[in-house]
């Protein structure tokens, strides 16, 4: 699966389990750290933990697994990083401290909304 359909689909997955605020950042050219931010928020941490399950869960009959999770017993933010993709779940109290988004201003940016809210992704550039 390449970089940029993988983060697309845990973005998908992170809509199963109701996170909101669902973005993808291109960092393509921007970072040699990584190629796409997934961000979302959440209001609980067993939303967090759901989110962060359902998504190892998906992917390993994919054979993907994340390289390195941090943040698990402290779910105000959590990070799944799968190297080419790294996934952020955030409290919005702590998104909004650390504004990833900000940060990387010049970033392309995908808001992925659930089909109920919208017809689905568009982009925006910061």
């Amino acid at each position: 699966m390449q970089a940029k359909e993988l983060a697309h689909h845990i973005a998908q997955l992170i809509l199963d389990k109701k996170g909101y605020d669902v973005v993808i950042l291109d960092l393509q050219g921007l970072t040699s750290i990584t190629d796409y931010f997934v961000i979302c928020s959440v209001d609980s941490d067993v939303q967090a933990k759901a989110i962060i399950g359902h998504v190892k869960d998906d992917l390993i009959y994919e054979t993907i697994k994340p390289w390195h999770t941090e943040g698990t017993s402290s779910s105000n933010w959590i990070l799944m990083d799968f190297v080419d993709v790294v996934v952020h779940v955030f409290h919005p109290e702590t998104r909004e401290f650390y504004s990833l988004e900000r940060l990387w201003g010049d970033a392309q940016v995908t808001e992925i909304k659930d089909e109920d809210e919208s017809t689905g992704i568009h982009q925006t550039k910061h």
